[in-house]
């Protein structure tokens, strides 16, 4: 909010949030308008009880003293025209020109309760006319008592009232004065800054004011005649005929504030702190302005007919003829009402705030701020106690504010709790940092039986549980309930939990339970603090035995996790949490580390489903296997009496983990076989598993070299399983039997050609030739000429060329085959053979770079001399050559061919060159 000022032609710039501001009618409270006695006080009407209005002078002592045995006329009151407080001195500047000093004493009961007892003192009289004493003010460093009567500033002593005699200690054509509380003169601590308004000219005079004497410092010329004034520093702030300014005396320039009117309203000018000043402004608006011309708080709407005001943060308090009002700096309500008939002064003396009527005088005692912040709750008035709260921050020492405005938020989080306001409720816990076992506690049951925790005393809140609370609305008490998990897992992870997550994740466990929540299950398989006695019992009210189960297992006791879970499977418990409990029980035990717990369950799987029971043993990570005690043999032992569960762990050590061990090749062929015999002894023409089946029988025989191959064969003589039989005898090398059986008895030429192929893989160039000269022998066999045989070895020639030795196959051939037939054979032997020829030229011309190479390099080392005589040193042993032999390094080391023998003796040199 800002004013600006050019020259004496100012314009006053209204701020936008003041223009079309309406003044509201004030609240007159019941009989206060009617009350005779002009000192009644009747009842207040308040949103807060701020202050208390207590007296401080009893009415019999303001009565004006009668001579001694005068009884001749009643007792006349005081009319109080001014006062000032110096410590537990009060002085009254009376209308007939009189000075009265009082003291009191202040008392306070045990319930809060304050009260005054004041006694006479001294009454001492003016000299000169008597008139009224309208300014009093107390220079306390030099125990004087300034007296403003006729115009005229006088010094007179605190104690006894005596006016000092001297002739520079009075000041004449003054209409009104104040002290300045924070000088600029820099302060001569025996001398006090007094600024006045002169009655005779438009300007302010600044005087020095000491013991005995008075000393005009500066004369400041105002464009206007001042009303009042109030001074900070170099600046005052003065109440003009028709405007308030800002002036600093020191350099003569002056702001405009805003305008008034001093013929319809009192000004009232009022220093509050340092450099900042309470005005009365349009509109029946308390402004504060700071030297700087601008407002930094937003102003308070009091009464058109304020005839005086004060600040006791973080409250404004206003007197009008009828009323005082007491209205809050931090929101700028009106908070309390105090009736007070024909209201005259209201001043601030050190945080005490004294009103009077003409003849009364009272204290306005300020209620402990955290008192009124109870009140404030207590009547569900949230925001403004936590408006409070924080304004009260510069009144109380830190550490003890911080406890109070702690407790302060609890207690805001509780009344919005029990109003289901429940995101406000949730920040206010969280930033107060509430103990969450005082929101658990309102729930019953929900913390563990073994909790030791209490409330807080004095408590947070009223309720002795959520049903109270609710007035026992299930509705509200859902909701309550809701928040309450939403809450806990929020917190469960953060600070405000430690030392009592167990508390924390209890409650939640539990109200999970209850309410069917689905993520009762995630907080059980998350790392947690549940307490398992408490929980367990809860669990099995609420029938979640599954839960029940991974309450367990989180505790390690996996195998009563597991007695539960057999239990639902087998229908003896009832929840339906989980379809797939089975398939988990399975992935529990495949993982599990305790052998003896899978030994004994994993019988059970295995009556269940042998497909699922033994990937207990074929899926759990083979590091484990027999680190854990899961050996193969034993594993076997197991599943002989479950043969598909045993088929497949077999297939698992064979074929999936490559184990190389004849008895469990041997046994896994043996199960193919027999399972494959028995398949075809049911004679069942549309069995879909007979084909996968003997697929995977050939496919073990042909990849495997462990089994026993006699065992088999007598096992499948007198069967059809021909394409079988052929491949074991291939395994014995007995090619002949095999491929006259695939080319004779089964006539699958293709698979023939197929076994040729596969029993070399890996052999050498001559064995695979072997065996199709074999095969074209049985396809050539003259005592069987089938002209299927002859064709097939056509074909097996033109399209295996390279597998053969033209020479050895144009011996086979009979005489009556064309040449036109072999063709393809021809032409593919007759490039074949040229193409091996023209690689071995090729592999000889490079052997002969290659040594050619060797030479040149063997050609430089012989290029250069090496001289040998008796004089010079082996290298290694450091004796002299005796004979020409020796050895050189490349790097030019000369040694004997012994030393150089002797690898141990040199082990970092190599490749050496011998001469």
């Amino acid at each position: 909010m800002i004013w600006v000022c050019v020259g004496s032609a100012a314009k006053t710039v209204v701020p936008e949030y003041l223009r079309g501001w309406e003044e509201p009618e004030l609240p007159r409270p019941a009989g206060v308008g009617g009350a005779k006695n002009p000192d009644s006080c009747g009842e207040a009407t308040m949103s807060v009880k701020a202050f208390e209005l207590v007296c401080l002078v009893e009415r019999e002592l303001l009565a004006s003293p009668l001579a001694p045995g005068d009884k001749s006329r009643p007792q006349q009151l005081l009319r109080i025209e001014s006062l000032e407080c110096c410590g537990h001195n009060l002085y009254l500047g009376s209308s007939d020109g009189c000075i009265h000093r009082f003291h009191f004493e202040e008392k306070t009961s045990p319930p809060g309760q304050t009260t005054f007892t004041a006694s006479r003192q001294l009454q001492r009289t003016l000299p000169g006319p008597r008139k009224p004493v309208t300014e009093l003010r107390a220079a306390s460093a030099l125990h004087r008592l300034l007296v403003l009567c006729d115009n005229v500033i006088s010094l007179a002593d605190m104690s006894s009232l005596e006016p000092v005699a001297a002739a520079g200690a009075r000041i004449k054509g003054a209409t009104a004065f104040t002290l300045n509380e924070n000088p600029a003169s820099g302060g001569d601590p025996f001398s006090v800054e007094l600024c006045l308004i002169s009655a005779k000219r438009r300007a302010i005079q600044i005087f020095l004011v000491y013991e005995d004497r008075v000393q005009i410092v500066k004369e400041v010329v105002t464009p206007e005649q001042p009303c009042s004034l109030a001074a900070d520093g170099h600046f005052l702030c003065l109440a003009l005929t028709t405007q308030y300014i800002i002036m600093n005396y020191s350099t003569g320039s002056s702001q405009d504030l805003f305008p008034y009117n001093s013929e319809e309203k009192q000004p009232i000018v009022k220093r509050i702190s340092r450099q900042e000043f309470l005005l009365a402004g349009p509109g029946g608006l308390g402004m504060f302005a700071t030297v700087a011309g601008i407002s930094q708080r937003a102003p308070v709407r009091w009464s058109e007919n304020v005839i005086g005001a004060a600040v006791c943060f973080p409250y404004v308090v206003a007197l009008d003829e009828e009323f005082i009002t007491v209205h809050s700096m931090l929101d700028q309500q009106k908070k309390q009402t105090l009736p007070f008939k024909d209201g005259h002064i209201l001043q601030d003396f050190e945080g005490r705030l004294i009103a009077t009527t003409s003849n009364g005088v009272y204290v306005l005692t300020l209620i402990p701020l955290e008192n009124q912040i109870q009140d404030l709750l207590i009547g569900r008035r949230v925001e403004e106690a936590l408006v409070l709260a924080k304004g009260a921050r510069r009144n109380i020492p830190k550490e003890r504010f911080q406890v109070m405005y702690r407790r302060i938020l609890q207690q805001a989080g509780f009344i919005q709790f029990a109003q289901l306001q429940f995101s406000e409720a949730k920040e206010l816990f969280r930033s107060s940092h509430l103990d969450v076992r005082e929101l658990i506690s309102l729930y019953p049951f929900l913390l563990p039986t073994s909790s030791t925790f209490a409330r807080c005393h004095p408590p947070l809140h009223e309720y002795a549980d959520l049903n109270q609370l609710t007035q026992g609305d299930q509705e509200k008490i859902v909701k309550c309930k809701l928040f309450l998990m939403s809450y806990l897992n929020e917190i469960r992870s953060t600070e405000v939990t430690n030392g009592y997550k167990e508390d924390v994740d209890t409650a939640l466990l539990k109200l999970y339970a209850e309410a069917n929540h689905d993520s009762l299950l995630d907080l059980l398989v998350s790392e947690n603090s549940c307490i398992l006695t408490d929980c367990a019992t809860w669990l099995e009210k609420h029938r979640k035995y599954y839960a029940l189960g991974l309450l367990y297992r989180c505790n390690s006791q996996d195998a009563a996790a597991l007695q539960l879970w057999v239990k639902i499977v087998d229908g003896d418990l009832q929840d339906t949490t989980r379809t797939d409990l089975f398939e988990y029980i399975v992935d529990f035990l495949t993982f599990c580390m305790d052998q003896d717990l899978v030994w004994k369950y994993s019988e059970w799987v295995l009556q269940k489903s042998e497909q699922l029971g033994v990937e207990i043993f074929t899926r759990r990570p083979s590091e484990q296997q027999q680190k854990n005690g899961f050996i193969p043999d034993d594993v076997l032992n197991c599943l002989k009496k479950y043969p598909k569960a045993l088929l497949k762990y077999l297939e698992h050590l064979v074929l999936d983990t490559g184990m190389q061990k004849e008895q469990y090749h041997t046994h896994l062929a043996v199960l193919y076989l027999d399972e494959v015999l028995r398949l075809k002894s049911l004679s069942l023409e549309c069995c879909e598993e007979l084909p996968e089946l003997q697929i995977k029988l050939r496919r073990l025989l042909q990849q495997s070299d462990l089994y026993r191959v006699h065992l088999l064969l007598d096992k499948i003589k007198n069967s059809d399983l021909h394409l079988e039989r052929s491949i074991l005898y291939g395994k014995l090398e007995e090619h002949d039997k095999a491929l006259n059986i695939l080319v004779h008895q089964l006539k699958d030429f293709a698979a023939a050609e197929e076994y040729c192929l596969w029993n070399s893989e890996r052999k050498d160039c001559p064995y695979r030739q072997r065996l199709f000269h074999l095969l074209l022998s049985v396809y050539l066999n003259p005592d069987s000429p089938e002209d299927a045989l002859q064709v097939a070895g056509v074909d097996l020639l033109n399209k295996h060329s390279s597998e053969f030795n033209v020479t050895q196959v144009l011996r086979l051939l009979p005489e009556t085959w064309s040449v036109q037939l072999l063709a393809p054979f021809l032409a593919g032997s007759v490039r074949e053979s040229i193409h091996n020829k023209a690689m071995a030229q090729l592999s000889v011309g490079l052997a002969k770079t290659e040594n050619l190479v060797y030479k040149h390099e063997k050609l430089k080392i012989r290029g250069h001399p090496i001289i040998v005589s008796d004089k010079k040193l082996c290298q290694i042993c450091q004796t002299p050559f005796s004979e020409p032999a020796f050895v050189r390094y490349p790097n030019g080391i000369i040694v004997h061919t012994h030393c150089a023998a002797n690898r141990h003796m040199n082990p970092n040199m190599a490749h050496v060159s011998r001469t």
